[in-house]
């Protein structure tokens, strides 16, 4: 390890500063001369004229600026007068505006509470016919009603009814209350007037007690037929299930049965779409075969098609056929006969295709029937086993 040498320190000088000697002072040039003196005297006053000029020239200036800044000022003031008039005619006018508004709201709401009144009146007019209707009425019938959907939006009252809100079914309970509900006219009825009005509440309150144990049987046995309607549709779920050689549960879920469009056991990535893989098991080897007896029937027919055309060898000897006392045919007619008889062979040809193809139409076609008589008895089977099981239960 080296070791570093410990700084010098700087000795002091103990000598006294030397004081600078200032250079002797010389009286300024033309101090005491009268004609410099006059001159400064000129400058100064041409400087104090000048100064006076432009103070004089700034004044004027500025108060052309104040008189312009009043006049803005003035014209400030204005506008702001007539802007807040017109803020006011404004405010006037939208307050109008929306008074307007709100009396047409208001109007439209009365009537449209109004026209609900009328329905819901006639609704329960309505009401009131199809109970007393169903009190007259003595043979037994179906417990519910099967409602027609509305063509115009395509939902069922039931649905409707399903769809509103609460704001609006307690609006329409308010309604329907307020001429369901009659205000008491008792004002100036004695003792026996009041007994009367009395009795006679008491047996309206009696009747709608009935009516609405009648309403609550009723609902019960609705939900017990309907119970019985699901039982049932789900036991055809399940034999229409078994014929097609199904889970028995598979039609009866939320969902339709999966499909299977690929195997489980490929290992490799499948990179068809979903509509190809789908197709594969709509058809099956029907439509495997008629796919490729359309491709064989294709290849024949331009194998056909494209054939070599050759006419028969020209004879010149005697005819072959010919009989005793036959005229010499003419060298043109040979021609003309093997192009003709080549036109007549291909026609035979596609007579017998169409032909076969019409059998084999004929042949689906009453395939297709006796599929649709197997299904026509099926149902009627089903239709006698539910009426059996209808007896029965009754």
């Amino acid at each position: 390890m080296k070791s570093t040498p410990a700084p010098r320190r700087r000795r002091l000088s103990r000598k006294p500063a030397r004081r600078r000697k200032k250079p002797p002072q010389t009286p300024a040039e033309g101090e005491g001369d009268p004609e410099f003196i006059k001159r400064q005297d000129q400058k100064r006053s041409d400087l104090d004229d000048q100064l006076k000029e432009y103070i004089t020239e700034w004044r004027k200036q500025r108060s052309k600026e104040e008189d312009e800044l009043k006049k803005l000022k003035e014209k400030q003031a204005k506008r702001k007068v007539t802007r807040a008039e017109e803020e006011q005619k404004m405010a006037q006018r939208k307050k109008e505006e929306e008074e307007r508004r709100v009396r047409e709201a208001e109007e439209k709401k009365q009537r449209e509470i109004e026209e609900k009144r009328m329905r819901l009146e006639e609704a329960e007019k309505k009401r009131q016919a199809m109970l007393q209707a169903m009190k007259d009425k003595d043979k037994k019938g179906p417990n519910f009603t099967i409602a027609k959907k509305d063509a115009g939006l395509g939902l069922s009252s039931a649905a409707m009814e399903r769809n509103k809100t609460k704001e609006q079914l307690e609006e329409e309970k308010k309604i329907s209350l307020s001429f369901r509900i009659k205000p008491l006219a008792i004002e100036g009825f004695g003792e026996a007037k009041l007994r009367e009005k009395a009795q006679e509440l008491w047996e309206l309150i009696v009747k709608l007690e009935t009516e609405k144990y009648d309403l609550e049987e009723r609902q019960k046995r609705q939900d017990y037929d309907l119970k019985e309607l699901k039982e049932r549709q789900k036991q055809q779920l399940r034999h229409k299930a078994l014929k097609k050689g199904l889970d028995p549960e598979a039609l009866t879920g939320k969902y339709p049965p999966k499909i299977q469009v690929a195997s489980k056991y490929e290992r490799r990535v499948d990179t068809r779409s979903y509509d190809d893989k789908k197709k594969l098991f709509e058809g099956g080897w029907d439509e495997i075969s008629k796919d490729s007896n359309e491709k064989i029937w294709n290849e024949k027919k331009e194998q056909y098609t494209g054939r070599q055309k050759s006419k028969l060898p020209k004879w010149f000897g005697e005819r072959p056929g010919k009989k005793a006392g036959e005229p010499e045919t003419p060298e043109g007619e040979e021609d003309a006969k093997a192009d003709e008889d080549i036109v007549e062979d291909d026609e035979e040809v596609e007579e017998e295709v169409v032909e076969e193809e019409d059998e084999e139409a004929e042949e689906d076609e009453e395939e297709e029937e006796e599929e649709e008589e197997e299904e026509e008895e099926e149902e009627e089977e089903e239709e006698e086993e539910e009426e059996e099981e209808e007896e029965e239960e009754e």
